[in-house]
């Protein structure tokens, strides 16, 4: 496993360490390795959500059928 030094700004430093004190991590590479984590996740969740809209080819509505649809969803609640 490789080692990467991090410099942080002092409240972010704190956060780190306050989740470690509350048992959700082990350590600050603990948290770091599942920031990286999640983040994979999202980005692959989001080319996937792109690819399917992609592929899912053009709406037969209008931008201005989109919008008068989502102001009358705002003002009907």
């Amino acid at each position: 496993m490789a080692t990467m030094n991090v410099s942080l700004p002092d409240l972010m430093r704190e956060w780190v360490e306050s989740q470690i004190e509350q048992g959700e991590y082990a350590s600050s590479s603990d948290y770091i390795r599942d920031l990286i984590r999640q983040d994979q996740r999202r980005q692959k969740l989001l080319k996937a959500a792109l690819n399917e809209g992609l592929g899912s080819g053009r709406s037969p509505r209008t931008a201005e059928d989109i919008l008068q649809e989502t102001r009358k969803k705002l003002t009907d609640g």
